[in-house]
């Protein structure tokens, strides 16, 4: 992806913001990526609530569980999520609240439009 900034000096605001370099705006564009899934995104909004074990967002999200631990994997791998081994079980949390403030603010837009 290739974003331009070639627009004159003179008639860029000097308010503006200074241009993102396109490593930063594909980093952004790849974790958009991995929230862009319906099971990711309502496991961020279980997890935005309280850390889970993969059993209870099986239970709480009604899908399988090599569903729940593939879109787990996608979300570790993107530094949504991270897993923290508790005996024979793995208990997942959001790395921030940065992130699931964006899937709140979809969620409550496409609400919104309803």
């Amino acid at each position: 992806m290739t974003v331009s900034h070639d627009a004159p000096v003179s008639s860029i605001p000097p308010d503006a913001p200074a241009p993102l370099d396109p490593a930063t705006l594909d980093a952004a564009g790849e974790l958009l990526r991995a929230l862009a899934a319906p099971v990711r995104i309502a496991v961020v909004m279980q997890l935005r609530r309280s850390p889970r074990c993969v059993h209870e967002l099986v239970d709480t999200l009604g899908v399988t569980q090599p569903l729940i631990s593939q879109h787990l994997r996608v979300l570790k791998a993107a530094g949504v999520v991270r897993g923290e081994r508790r005996g024979r079980e793995v208990v997942y949390r959001l790395v921030d609240d940065h992130l699931a403030h964006i899937v709140v603010d979809a969620v409550e837009h496409v609400q919104e439009e309803s």
